[in-house]
């Protein structure tokens, strides 16, 4: 509950904010208030809390949900810290912009705490409609305008079919509690069964899996740079949080209804993620596509609902969201987004370069980064849930990953350049090395950040 009322505070704190600071006061305070909530999380997660809240039951602060508000507000804080100065480019609303990211926050938040389908529906829209805004902030471009309208289409479209499953649930059980519905295996109704579905598939279309990914591409490469890596990261790592939560609470008595569905939906997800990438000559729109095939991995998570896939979905969000926010937080300093634009860039400049090298390798899943112990939790989750072939499956399309990632490290340290970025501080350089040192150190020592689930 600290996070959520101080994010929120916080956005219409910064909404008045512009009348009475210059730009750089307003960077400054943002940055200020995102390492308030990321304290004020840490307190509650040791017991602390500093509003008391009766929720009716409908949100439920465990170690599970403030652990993940915690990573979000983390990812949050080091997002502002690299990326906040590329927000000034993108529009005259700059106070605006960091008020829309509290309220995202707050979304994220209730996202992961949530025990009631209202609260569930509350949260993913919190998040949704600024995120529409954010997407179309660019108002010069034709491309930010047509990624803000196809998201706000799309993403109504799959709220309608959240709504419609959330009406078909309470009509099979008569609540909205996803702890007391008291389901019971091989005695689940067609309607709730019918209610079920319709979720599954409106989230599925929430966290970009095949085959509701198709708006994904298309939205992340027209929405401006520093507002696709926030969307790309804590919003899609929340947006899994909920789906498990939701899954584990209220469906896992009748898995064989919806594990099939989930399981095809995890195998198109990383099929059409993956091998869609190789192809991309622009490095963002790869980042999209390689979005689409993260989330196939995250999906392992729903798909197994066990101890072990909790804990690597909360360390699969701390790594990919780390590690992308670090990549996207260059790509907004490029000229060019191709390939080719990063020809070089290694020369130019080699700590950056390599700090690059260990973000791709911790996507690509290669050992002694956060990467690969996150894949691994999820790959042994599935296993002992029984299903090698789709472990097997993910291995292979984790192999075809590494080659597209690969292709950017070739290209800046194994091609003649002249690779430009602007505006490189040392603050960011610092910055940078700091978020992919942690990087490494969660490949090594994973329990830093799980301890927190138990303690």
């Amino acid at each position: 509950m600290n996070a959520i009322i101080l994010s929120a505070l916080s956005g219409v704190l910064m909404m008045f904010s512009s009348f009475a600071l210059g730009r750089g006061a307003v960077r400054t305070l943002a940055q200020v208030l995102f390492f308030l909530v990321v304290v004020a999380t840490v307190l509650e997660l040791r017991g602390v809390s500093f509003f008391h809240v009766d929720t009716r039951g409908m949100l439920s602060f465990d170690h599970f949900a403030l652990l993940f508000s915690l990573i979000a507000s983390v990812c949050t804080w080091v997002y502002s810290l690299l990326s906040a100065k590329d927000m000034e480019r993108v529009g005259s609303d700059y106070a605006e912009y960091f008020a829309l990211i509290f309220f995202i926050l707050s979304g994220v938040i209730i996202s992961a705490a949530f025990q009631s389908l209202l609260m569930l529906f509350l949260g993913i829209e919190i998040m949704s409609i600024p995120l529409y805004i954010l997407a179309g902030s660019d108002k010069r471009n034709l491309k930010s305008n047509e990624a803000s309208l196809k998201y706000f289409l799309m993403g109504s479209f799959s709220t309608g079919i959240m709504l419609m499953g959330i009406a078909l649930v309470y009509g099979a059980t008569g609540t909205f509690s996803t702890v007391t519905m008291g389901i019971t295996a091989g005695k689940a109704p067609v309607l709730l069964i019918t209610g079920l579905m319709l979720l599954l598939f409106s989230l599925s279309f929430k966290v970009s899996a095949a085959p509701f990914h198709f708006w994904t591409p298309d939205v992340y490469d027209g929405t401006p740079t520093v507002f696709t890596s926030y969307m790309a990261t804590v919003v899609k790592a929340a947006g899994f949080i909920a789906f498990m939560r939701l899954f584990s609470d209220a469906f896992r008595e009748i898995g064989t209804e919806w594990k099939l569905v989930a399981a095809i939906v995890v195998a198109a997800t990383l099929f059409i993620g993956n091998i869609t990438a190789v192809f991309q000559q622009s490095v963002k729109r790869m980042l999209a596509y390689s979005s689409i095939a993260q989330a196939g991995f995250m999906m392992l998570a729903v798909y197994t609902l066990t101890a072990e896939a909790r804990e690597g979905l909360l360390l699969y969000a701390a790594a990919y969201s780390l590690a992308t926010i670090g990549i996207f937080a260059v790509l907004a300093k490029m000229r060019d987004y191709t390939f080719d634009g990063f020809n070089g860039f290694a020369k130019q400049q080699p700590l950056i370069a390599a700090t690059l090298v260990v973000f791709l390798l911790s996507l690509a899943g290669i050992p002694l980064t956060a990467g690969f112990l996150s894949k691994f939790y999820m790959l042994k989750a599935t296993v002992s849930v029984g299903n090698v072939w789709l472990a097997v499956f993910a291995v292979l399309m984790a192999a075809v990953s590494v080659y597209y990632y690969f292709r950017l490290i070739q290209a800046m340290y194994f091609k003649e350049g002249n690779a430009t970025v602007v505006n490189i501080s040392a603050g960011f350089k610092i910055t940078l090395v700091a978020v992919a040192a942690v990087t490494i150190i969660l490949g090594v020592y994973p329990n830093l950040l799980l301890y927190w689930l138990y303690f």
